[in-house]
């Protein structure tokens, strides 16, 4: 069984293990207005989308979205996303992988016609050197606001050309106020971002949007951080778990966020430190962003990792992984009072083969968990109303 700790040594920097081929288990998925679903998944260097019914089964619509092949990163975190905005036009983002190690250029398309075509796609960054821009991740607020971020490398390389110190990567955002006909120069978030961790968003009614990172704070302390978008100011950097994780590496383990009910925020996040490392799920109030304690979920030991939320009014959906020699399991629970209380865990998919990491969708009502196979493909679990 390979725990937490190997998985951590083996990826031990972001410069400290190969570039991953492109995995067809890695996709990702949006709700459509009627109740349908678009995937995107890469597949031979061109990023494809097709439409599905909401069991899964494809309705026979499948759309090439970048016509000139290059290599597209297909692996864990670093997947082609599809969001699908207010107007009903379609979004993708992805990430190119160029020849030198780890860089990279996070490319943009969109479909006004329900999918039957792409325009034309364009890198979203105006910065251009050849090193990394990755592990994006979209986000469309219910104003059209459409928000991309990344990890970026330019002021590592920058602070290293000058003997500066400076510790991990930094998230860059872009931000598109037009539909995704063009989107602003690129402004940075943050320093010293985790290398290789996803980046989580959600957007609260009034199109504010909230990011969620893994941060290295001083002394080389791997823990989350957030910070607001929108509105009038600079976005400020808020601390948003305190397990005191020292490790000089990345874990590669995302984070998941939802606004809550009336309080601000519901965070699901994996923190290694101490003797009982594991997944953590904590709200965050918004306005004196005070962390409630976290609560220890999922099996150590069958290691529980990459977890997925989603709030609907007082309900709040939590899924994760685990996997042992026994095979992989998607488990899910949910609470019906803000996070307050929760039900008990229940295992919504089985298989001795790999899983992708589980995705959360809102159709029509009707929440149901998508979770990509190895042998079956795409499967839709609806979760018991």
């Amino acid at each position: 069984m390979t725990s937490w700790v190997d998985c951590a040594q083996a990826h031990e920097g972001h410069e400290g293990h190969a570039e991953q081929a492109p995995n067809a288990l890695a996709v990702s998925v949006a709700p459509e207005g009627a109740g349908r679903i678009w995937l995107a998944q890469a597949r031979q260097g061109q990023v494809w989308v097709s439409l599905l019914d909401a069991t899964g089964k494809p309705l026979g619509r499948e759309t090439v979205v970048n016509p000139l092949p290059m290599k597209v990163a297909a692996d864990g975190e670093a997947r082609p996303k599809i969001a699908v905005g207010p107007n009903g036009h379609l979004y993708v983002t992805w990430t190119e992988s160029l020849k030198k190690p780890y860089a990279g250029y996070i490319w943009f398309a969109r479909s006004t016609d329900g999918g039957k075509s792409f325009e034309a796609p364009y890198i979203v960054h105006q910065h251009r050197d050849e090193i990394t821009h990755r592990f994006d991740s979209l986000h469309v607020a219910a104003n059209g606001i459409i928000t991309v971020a990344w990890v970026d490398k330019r002021d590592l390389l920058a602070a290293k050309a000058t003997g500066k110190p400076y510790d991990g990567a930094a998230i860059y955002y872009a931000v598109s106020s037009d539909q995704g006909k063009s989107f602003a120069p690129e402004q940075k978030l943050a320093d010293s971002s985790c290398e290789c961790c996803r980046i989580a968003m959600t957007s609260k009614p009034d199109g504010t949007v909230a990011v969620l990172w893994r941060h290295v704070f001083e002394g080389s302390e791997r823990d989350h951080a957030m910070a607001e978008i929108g509105g009038t100011g600079k976005p400020v950097l808020v601390r948003a778990s305190y397990g005191h994780w020292k490790l000089d590496g990345c874990p590669h383990h995302g984070a998941a966020i939802a606004v809550g009910e009336g309080f601000g925020y519901h965070l699901a996040y994996f923190d290694g430190a101490g003797d009982k490392p594991g997944l953590r799920l904590a709200r965050m109030d918004g306005q004196a962003w005070v962390s409630s304690p976290p609560k220890r979920i999922g099996d150590l030991k069958r290691n529980a990792s990459h977890p997925a939320l989603l709030s609907v009014a007082d309900k709040v959906w939590l899924a994760w992984q685990e996997r042992d020699s026994s095979g992989f399991d998607i488990v899910a629970m949910v609470s019906v009072d803000g996070g307050r209380t929760w039900g008990a865990p229940s295992v919504m998919l089985h298989s001795m083969t790999k899983l992708d990491y589980p995705q959360w969708l809102n159709l029509q009502g009707q929440v149901s968990l998508a979770v990509n196979t190895s042998d079956q493909g795409l499967k839709v679990l609806p979760f018991a109303k």
